[in-house]
């Protein structure tokens, strides 16, 4: 059993849950709905895009400041934060093309490469593991697509006096749009080799053995 924290002690840096990262990455989890409501129910583009870019940055600050102050890292962060960027890679596609902002098979090829990659759950756990580091380029790939989504959806405007700077957006979030799920397919190729690396060097742990 754990012995008890001394007077004057704190948590361990990885057991910490009150963390700035921690409570970025809740605010972004409580955001989801929210968006859904404004974009789906509302129609307000304009503020379910402001959602959307609040959520990329957060998402950009809390990596940043827990690689930044060790104080603010932690086992919950670790797996929180990838959590609630793949419920944003799920939920943020699908809604946009339920409103008619994106054609279905950009949210194929997104969703088909996430459930790929879960096929490989079982093999990780069998070698005592949870999951893969998250890559650079994975994370570039996620910072390009939230980054594309949200412009792609302010592009939607109509009427004579936005048609321009509309068009402008449009292309641009293309442009993020494209570059960043060429990158996310790629990731998922790094992924898989990273996979297959696992299996013929790691031996396998017994199913009495903790996984980390």
């Amino acid at each position: 059993m754990a012995r008890g924290l001394e007077h004057g002690e704190t948590p361990a840096p990885r057991d910490r849950i009150w963390t700035v990262p921690n409570a970025l990455s809740v605010i972004r989890l409580v955001l989801v709905p929210v968006f859904l409501v404004l974009l789906l129910v509302l129609h307000a583009n304009a503020w379910a895009v402001a959602v959307l870019m609040f959520s990329g940055v957060s998402d950009w600050a809390d990596g940043k400041i827990a690689r930044l102050f060790a104080n603010q890292s932690s086992r919950l962060g670790a797996l929180l934060d990838p959590a609630v960027d793949r419920i944003y890679m799920i939920v943020t596609p699908v809604a946009m093309a339920l409103a008619g902002a994106v054609p279905w098979w950009i949210v194929a090829t997104l969703l088909g490469r996430d459930l790929v990659l879960a096929t490989t759950l079982p093999l990780l756990r069998s070698r005592g593991l949870t999951a893969l580091p998250v890559t650079y380029i994975g994370k570039a790939a996620t910072f390009a697509l939230m980054s594309g989504l949200p412009l792609v959806l302010l592009g939607q405007g109509s009427g004579q006096d936005t048609a321009q700077w509309t068009r402008v957006v449009l292309a641009i979030g293309w442009g993020f749009l494209i570059w960043g799920m060429a990158m996310y397919l790629w990731s998922g190729v790094l992924y898989l080799l990273q996979v297959g690396m696992v299996a013929r060097r790691m031996p396998r742990v017994s199913s009495r053995t903790s996984v980390p």
